[in-house]
């Protein structure tokens, strides 16, 4: 690994705003209300977890108390042995039982049809119709042969029945193994042969700008290389035609509706399997992470509630605009929301379809409270104008959030201002698939924010900034991001390689778990994430963040998004190459006059190490469905060599056919 010492740093921290008055006003109660209550808990949880965990999982139903709340034998940990418990109950029954049937678990919009976007197809799932729901997924599941450990593979779109599959597959003790609906027929063969499936759900297809997805055609082709698949489940979503296999194949609307809602939850021994989620990677076999039953399931909802400061029957309506095929759908669409008794929004499409105020709509017609995107998102919000969120009523929106990478202080700003009123609360979230939960995040009403700034670790949470012999490093000094102690959410492994789970998260620094970015801590104690370790780049010697440099070029104003990657120099060993969409003021003068511009602007806000080497200004970048720029892919355009990795996720192929074609 190379040296860190030098990683470059240019987020200001002058910009510091204090805790929303008016987030508190706005909110019955604060779960933590100011930042001595955080130290305390903080404190607390660090010093004696088996007390801190062990009292909020009180909280939750339990068939047999635990053991012991923690066992931990570097890089194992087991959470609350001998206890048993059942996820879909906490989510759903236990919320049943205490009073909540009749309230709203699911709100749910489907792409509208036409052009206006004013006539979309809603639904609302009330706790009780989800357990009867439910229920009838878990006994159709169970009529197939589906037993207690057996993997069931979902490849859905974004309807309401994605997150029955979800928690009944839970229900009965069925690991579940939701793939992207954005995958191609490749990775369904991957993730289902390594998860040993022979149940996969799906739906016939699903709506995305107007346009079908084909998911069923692609488990027909998945399946041609599956002969261990035995059932499949499909849900009439878009009427389009498609084959249906005699004794494999069975309409969902047949197989689902004659079942009773009588379905008892399996006891499930806390460290026992509750999902597989595999991350996408860019090359060589998917890694399928493990999560465990009560770690996973006390984690979630727990940062759910401190985290979004979440309150049940306080009209709460929790929108958080992930697809439920990636972890921050499962966390924070379907478990620790419902789990908390708040209503979680769903949304199928696409933001921009029909009109690119497709999200405004939703918010002002739903009265939205919680309003969490990713930052990609965000920058494209910007890039379609202050006028689209300005003609809509957003009064309702109390806090935002931020997932899924770093968020660069221009969209921060513009997110704070123009979407929350100048006065919402955002919190920056840190985590991964791996980590189950948030890892370092802003608490709302209690943490200062800076803009750029994921601040402070989530209470319990031992995150550090080291050197590659795991030395905490001082403020102001980039590093390797580390958690120390280990946290109810962490992963169990990674499904069927043990070696490969050490070497990529234990192996590099012994007895701390690596996350794989780069960061630093300012003098406030508050996390920078810097990007990736593959993303930061080493140029003439010099460690040097691209986030930051996507930053500077952002903050220019002159251009909306940029991604920076490392290509091959000559005399450096490591050139900048940035990819940048010009802010429609400057599009028509997208020439070498704004490039010097951009380059003049880097160099003066960082320093001439920062200074790209190439600067090619485009449409769009390359982005999966979920919105994260493919950066992987801008290396192999910013080379001049063919990319030869998975582009499954790739949600337009044009943008990268037209950035081949393209000239400086």
């Amino acid at each position: 690994m190379t040296s860190t010492s030098n990683i470059q740093s240019v987020q200001s921290e002058s910009a510091v705003y204090a805790p929303s008055s008016h987030f508190a006003k706005a909110m019955p109660s604060l779960h933590v209300p100011d930042m001595a209550t955080y130290e305390k808990l903080h404190t607390q949880a660090l010093n004696n977890p088996e007390n801190f965990w062990g009292d909020i999982a009180k909280e939750f139903h339990w068939y047999k108390p635990w053991n012991t709340v923690l066992e931990w034998n570097c890089p194992d940990a087991k959470w609350f042995s001998g206890g048993t418990t059942n996820a879909c109950f906490n989510a759903v029954d236990r919320l049943v039982a205490n009073g909540q049937g009749d309230d709203v678990a699911i709100l749910w919009e489907g792409e509208p049809a036409g052009d206006n976007g004013d006539t979309p197809e809603i639904r609302k799932i009330t706790y009780k119709e989800l357990q009867n729901e439910v229920s009838r997924v878990a006994n159709t599941l169970k009529r197939m042969g589906v037993r207690k450990g057996d993997v069931v593979t979902l490849y859905m779109g974004m309807v309401p029945e994605l997150a029955f599959a979800v928690l009944a597959c839970a229900r009965i003790g069925a690991p579940h193994s939701v793939i992207f609906g954005g995958f191609a027929a490749s990775a369904i063969v991957d993730r289902v042969h390594d998860a040993k499936s022979k149940v996969i759900v799906t739906c016939d297809g699903a709506w995305r700008r107007g346009s079908i997805v084909p998911l069923k055609e692609n488990v027909d082709k998945a399946c041609e290389q599956l002969p261990e698949v035995k059932n499949i489940v499909v849900l009439k979503r878009v009427g389009n035609s498609i084959n249906m296999k005699s004794g494999r194949d069975q309409w969902w609307h047949d197989a689902v509706a004659k079942e009773t809602t009588s379905c008892a939850c399996e006891e499930m021994e806390a460290e026992e399997l509750l999902f597989l989620l595999y991350t996408s990677g860019s090359t060589g076999k998917p890694k399928g992470i493990r999560h465990t039953t009560g770690g996973y399931m006390i984690y979630t909802a727990h940062t759910a509630k401190l985290t979004f400061n979440l309150l049940p029957r306080a009209g709460q309506i929790f929108w958080c605009t992930a697809d439920i095929g990636w972890i921050t759908g499962h966390s924070y669409v379907i478990y620790g929301i419902l789990a908390n008794g708040v209503t979680t929004f769903m949304y199928e499409g696409a933001p921009n379809a029909p009109k690119e105020d497709r999200f405004w709509r939703i918010v002002q017609r739903h009265k939205i409270t919680h309003f969490h995107t990713a930052p990609t998102a965000i920058r494209a919000f910007m890039k379609w104008g202050d006028a689209l969120p300005a003609a809509h009523d957003l009064s309702s929106v109390k806090l935002l959030g931020s997932v899924g990478e770093p968020i660069n202080p221009e969209a921060w700003m513009w997110y704070r201002e123009k979407i929350g009123g100048d006065c919402c609360p955002i919190m920056d979230t840190f985590w991964q698939t791996e980590s189950g939960g948030h890892l370092i995040t802003p608490l709302p009403g209690c943490t200062p924010m800076k803009p750029g700034s994921c601040t402070l670790p989530f209470p319990g949470v031992d995150a550090a900034i080291v050197d590659e012999q795991g030395n905490e490093l001082p403020a102001n000094s980039g590093g390797l991001l580390v958690i120390r102690k280990p946290w109810p959410g962490m992963l169990r492994g990674i499904h069927g390689d043990r070696e490969r789970y050490i070497e990529t998260y234990w192996g590099k620094i012994p007895g701390m778990y690596l996350a794989g970015d780069g960061a630093r801590r300012d003098g406030d104690g508050f996390f920078w994430i810097m990007g990736r370790i593959d993303d930061v780049l080493n140029v003439s010697g010099h460690r040097l963040g691209t986030a930051e440099v996507e930053s500077s070029l952002v903050g220019s104003k002159l251009v909306v998004e940029a991604a920076v990657v490392g290509m091959p120099h000559e005399i450096k060993g490591t050139g900048i190459a940035a990819f940048c969409v010009p802010h429609p003021d400057y599009a028509h003068a997208a020439d070498d006059a704004l490039r010097q511009k951009l380059m003049l602007h880097v160099t003066n806000d960082i320093g001439a190490i920062a200074r790209p080497d190439m600067i090619r200004f485009t449409t769009g970048l390359p982005k999966t469905r979920s919105g994260k720029i493919m950066r992987r892919l801008l290396r192999d355009v910013a080379a001049g060599k063919e990319t030869t990795q998975d582009v499954t996720t790739l949600e337009d192929f044009n943008v990268l056919a037209k950035l081949r074609e393209s000239d400086e």
